[in-house]
Parts: C-alpha cells; structure tokens; sequence
C-alpha cells in the first residue's frame, strides 16, 4: 500500500506525520480481555480529564486547528478520538462492535489521534492519498449515512473517500469476515514519536487479541 499526503495537506499541516499499520488478523464478535482493558483506560481518563481538558490534549488540539484551517468546525464534525473520549467522560458506554473495530477505538482513546481502521480488501487500487473534501463529495460514513465533507481531510483510493477523521466510509469498512487490516494513524501535530508508539500499541493490540503476528509499520 502506498500512501501519498498531498500539498493541500501540507499547506495546513506542514509537520504532519502519519502510520500505516498493515496486518493479518483474525476478527470476533466480542472480546471480554479487550473490554477489560477498555474499561480500566475509561477509569483513568475520567479520574484525569474533563469535557473541556480534552479538547488540550496535544493530538486533539492539533486535528481540531487542521479541521479550521480546512474550513470546518471541529465542534460540529468532531474528530472520533475527541468523540470516544468525551463519551466515556460523560458516564457513557463505547459501542460495542466487533474485536476489531473496539481494539481501534482503544488504540484512538489511549494516544488520542485519530485513527482510521479499514478492510483493505475492499480498497480500489494500491494508493491513498490524503486530501481535503469537496462540496457535494459522497462520502457514506459508517451508521451516519451521507456525510458532508467539504473541509475535512479523508483519504481516498481509485473510487473515492474511505476515511476522515470524523468517520470512516461503509465501503471499506470492517466486518466479521475482515482478515487483512490497514489501520492509519493520523498524527497532526507532527509527533513522530507518539505516532510511531501509537502504531507500535496497535500492533500489540493485533496480537493479542486479533490472531495477529502483528503485521508491519510504514511512517509517512
């Protein structure tokens, strides 16, 4: 997979520094040692942050300036890391998904980026390539219908948009039956190190919990 971050990215986000985490897996309805640890970082957060804190938190704070920078209000289009945090600070449950999909909302709320979780046998073409929206762009984000994404940076392959950092596309996402896995992590506050330790925990989390041997690490 090669992944391609475009000008009009780096014109907003000159320090950007994005993962690829490419994988073999095994997926499962329900993981209870997964949930486990889900729920002991839930305890953490809500003894350490609040609603309002979140939002300084370094790699949020980063993709809520790139969200402005591009024209959209980060407010209204929250970026999924700020969302799942904010949830679990508000006394809420995560949805509950599939291993897969859970073990990626785990992996965005400990480093707090955004990450998108795809099952790369429904990509078209061998290329992402990070951009910005368009108006009147389809883009069909997962459980939220049509999506409006003018001003949001997504990725796209050969036939369109597969992933934002408010939502990912239907097209491309993950189900029972996924095996190979492409998780992206979008670093926009330019932090190599933590981006690079983000994808290192997703491995981690592959093996543990996914029949993975982990798969491999591409920075971009």
């Amino acid at each position: 997979m090669q992944i391609i971050v475009s000008q009009e990215i780096e014109s907003v986000c000159p320090n950007f520094v994005g993962a690829c985490v490419d994988a073999q897996v095994e997926n499962s309805s329900y993981c209870p040692e997964l949930w486990d640890e889900i729920h002991r970082l839930e305890e953490q957060f809500r003894s350490e942050l609040t609603t309002e804190s979140l939002k300084d938190l370094p790699s949020i704070a980063a993709t809520r300036a790139v969200y402005r920078k591009c024209g959209k209000d980060p407010s209204r289009y929250r970026p999924a890391s700020e969302a799942l945090i904010r949830r679990m600070l508000q006394g809420k449950e995560l949805y509950q998904i599939d291993t897969l999909v859970d073990l990626v909302n785990l992996a965005s709320i400990a480093y707090g980026y955004s990450i998108g979780g795809f099952d790369a046998s429904k990509f078209v073409g061998d290329t992402l390539t990070l951009g910005i929206g368009r108006e009147s762009e389809p883009y069909e984000g997962i459980g939220r219908g049509m999506l409006n994404i003018a001003g949001l940076p997504v990725y796209r392959d050969a036939m369109g948009g597969v992933g934002t950092p408010t939502s990912d596309n239907e097209r491309t996402k993950m189900t029972l039956s996924t095996r190979h896995l492409v998780v992206l992590v979008n670093g926009y506050d330019g932090n190599r190190v933590r981006v690079e330790a983000n994808a290192r925990y997703i491995q981690e989390l592959c093996r543990k919990y996914a029949a993975s041997d982990g798969g491999s690490v591409l920075i971009y």
